[in-house]
This record gives structure tokens, sequence and C-alpha cells, in this order.
């Protein structure tokens, strides 16, 4: 990039305090997304209100500090491509003040996670670390996937290694949830692959292009609900084949617009995932150890 773009800084003028700013950083969608979808696993799995509560912070926390961690450093890309819709770049946060809240979300996530065992704790931290390393490194390999898969894989087993004698998930369950992760990277470059391309971004997903990026996100997507339907045990219920179907609606709608702005690919993901926990819920609790 030119040389100038460093000296472009965040807009000048008094900042109206940290929260608002504070909260439009942290990926808020996202962030509650998944913490939201864990809580339900928690409680299909049968952790109860208090395993499903603690399951919620420990995953909000990680959350919190892996969106504001995101935010802080992109800082010098999002300052090279005018993002005023980012409240770094606006001035409506300090940088000092973005950083401090990642750290200290990430120092709350430990024992958090912690307090649900420690092989628990410990799947989740890694991959809160996965997700870390994102940020700081492999967005811009052709790994770039790889964190997403393993932070989202590691997640059913955060939650049945919390039960008593600390059960694996079943095999069908990890390989949806990494799916799934994998198939939300993809769908979430989509809006930013321009600008993230034009800052040296280059990521699986940057390197095939937009409309493969699409396509394989979707793909993937599909590939984690039919891991989820077929996988487990017992006779498909109709709102199963209903998830399948339209799953495959969206995957069709989204490679067939994959340019743009839009989030609707990465919140049609969410959505997907959503379903996926509902399905979990109508065939039943006591997921961990079914195989």
């Amino acid at each position: 990039m030119p040389a100038a773009t460093a000296a472009v800084g965040p807009a000048p003028g008094p900042v109206p305090g940290p929260l608002p700013g504070l909260l439009r950083s942290c990926h808020p969608v996202p962030a509650a997304a998944v913490t939201l979808l864990a809580a339900a696993l928690a409680a299909a799995a049968g952790r109860g209100l208090p395993g499903a509560a603690l399951v919620a912070a420990a995953v909000g926390t990680g959350q919190l500090s892996v969106g504001w961690c995101n935010d802080r450093v992109d800082l010098a890309r999002d300052l090279a491509t005018g993002r005023r819709d980012k409240p770094l770049v606006s001035g409506a946060v300090r940088p000092a003040v973005v950083t401090a809240a990642a750290l200290t979300a990430l120092a709350l996530c430990v024992p958090l996670s912690l307090a649900g065992g420690l092989l628990a704790g410990s799947a989740h931290l890694c991959g809160v670390a996965a997700a870390w390393a994102y940020n700081l490194r492999l967005k811009s390999t052709a790994v770039s996937w790889l964190p997403y898969a393993l932070a989202f894989g590691l997640l059913p087993a955060f939650v049945t290694l919390g039960l008593p004698g600390a059960p694996w998930p079943p095999w069908w369950l990890t390989a949806a949830a990494a799916l799934l992760g994998a198939g939300a990277h993809f769908a979430n470059v989509l809006p930013d692959i321009d600008e993230d391309l034009a800052t040296g971004v280059s990521g699986l997903p940057h390197r095939i292009g937009a409309r493969g990026a699409a396509a394989v996100g979707g793909l993937l997507v599909l590939g984690s609900a039919v891991a989820l339907v077929a996988g487990a045990p017992g006779r498909v219920p109709p709102y199963g084949w209903g998830l399948l179907a339209a799953t495959a609606v969206a995957v069709l709608l989204g490679a067939a617009r994959p340019t743009g702005r839009s989030r609707i690919p990465f919140l049609a993901t969410m959505a997907v995932a959503g379903a996926d926990v509902v399905l979990l819920v109508v065939r039943g609790a006591g997921l961990a150890g079914r195989a």
C-alpha cells in the first residue's frame, strides 16, 4: 500500500465514551450467536441451567476477546481502506481501550473455561487460542480456514467433557461443528474480500475468489447439515429433512450472489447453526457418547 496511508488516523474530536464503541467493535452479532448456540448445545446435552450459564459465560468472554482482538489487529488495514463503519477508525473508541478489553476478556475466559473441568476447559481454550492465532497471523495464509474448523469443532467437546465422566462428543457432532466453522469463515470473508486483498490479506477464500469462496462455504455448511442429520442415530424426523432442503436452497442463493458488502451469507450460516441446535434438541438430549 502507498506510504501515505500510514498517516491516516482515527477521526479527531472527543470520544463520547468507550462503551458504545467497545460494543460495536466486539463483533456483537456473531459473538452473541456463537454464545447462544453453545448455551443451547449445553442445555441439549443435559448440563442444566447452571452448566449452560457457565458455558455461556466462558464462550461469551472468549468471543469478546476474539472480536476485540480482531478489530485491534485490523486497525491499520481498516484505516488504509477507509472503513469509517469501524469504531476504531471513526474514533468512537481508543485503540488502548480495545486492547485492554481484549486482554481482560481473555483473562476472564481462562478461569471460566476451567471451572467446567480441566479437559473441558482445555478444549475451549485451545479453540480460543486458534481464533487468536487466526487474528494475529493465520488469516493471511492458505490455512485460514483451520482455526475456524478447530474452534467450532472443539465446542461440542467443551460441552460434553464438562458432564459427569467427561465423555467425548459423538463424531458426527464434532464433524458437523467443524464443517460449520469452516463454512462460516468463507461466508464471513465475502463482504470484505476486495478490501482484504487491497491490504495484503490472502487467506484461502481470497485465493479462490468470491464466487469460489461462496461455493465452497455453501458446500461446507451443507456438509455440516448432512453430518448432523445423517450421522445421529435413529430415524430422521421431518424437521431434519426440512433443514437439509432449506440449507441447500440457502447455499444455492448464496452462491448465485457472492459479491457485495452484504452480511447475509454469514448471518445465513449462523441461522443454519441455530437450526442445527434446534434439531439436536428435537432429537433428544444425552448427546455425549452417542456414536
